[in-house]
């Protein structure tokens, strides 16, 4: 009998755009999904733990497990390193359950070389004007930091061809609700349901 793996979910966006609310609102409500925990070198913020938000860890560790191949993808961001376990992507996939990773667009790239399969889903903000009013609200970066977010959005949209899907994030619940749609429409494609329902098929054949 064939073994029914888990499914690959990649969501990337740029900062300020909701991408966190959307991502913590799928989990709730998909059990079979689990958060790929990212490594990085940057320091924790306000109210983040270790093992929970991230695997917080020196640069020159982060480097060390890069040498060893231990990262499915890797990427520095604004001076900082982040990385995804390659072992637990693996054991993860095998169990049968689907892993949502949360990562941006080189990442995401790195993942689909490995992964063709993997589903990605880019999130958008509504307009610029939004975006540059979240990031000033949520009152995690410091001006400069701000301008340089909002002055990468074009690059990282530029990768945007590179997506399955694509959701506007203007009403948190309707974005929430696309998401759910995405995650659940994969797992009705034909050659997952054939394995699934085989000898269902096979009787009303």
């Amino acid at each position: 009998m064939t073994k029914i793996t888990g499914c690959l979910f990649i969501v990337s966006a740029p900062s300020g755009t909701g991408k966190t609310s959307l991502v913590k609102a799928l989990l709730q409500n998909t059990p079979n999904l689990r958060l790929s925990i990212s490594h990085t070198s940057r320091a924790p913020r306000a109210n983040e733990i270790n093992g929970r938000d991230y695997h917080f860890i020196s640069k020159k560790d982060f480097k060390q497990m890069e040498e060893r191949g231990e990262f499915l993808e890797s990427a520095e961001v604004y001076g900082n390193f982040y990385g995804t376990s390659k072992k637990w992507i693996d054991e993860t996939i095998m169990s049968g359950r689907d892993i949502l990773l949360e990562i941006d667009c080189q990442g995401a790239h790195q993942v689909h070389q490995l992964f063709p399969e993997a589903v990605s889903v880019f999130i958008l903000p509504p307009s610029l004007d939004t975006l540059a009013t979240r990031l000033k609200t949520r009152g995690q970066d410091n001006p400069e930091i701000i301008q340089q977010r909002l002055a990468a959005v074009r690059e990282e949209v530029g990768h945007i061809n590179e997506f399955n899907y694509v959701i506007i994030n203007d009403v948190l619940e309707e974005a929430r609700e696309d998401l759910m749609s995405i995650v659940r429409a994969e797992h009705l494609k034909i050659a997952r349901q054939l394995v699934i329902y085989q000898t269902l098929i096979t009787q009303l054949g």
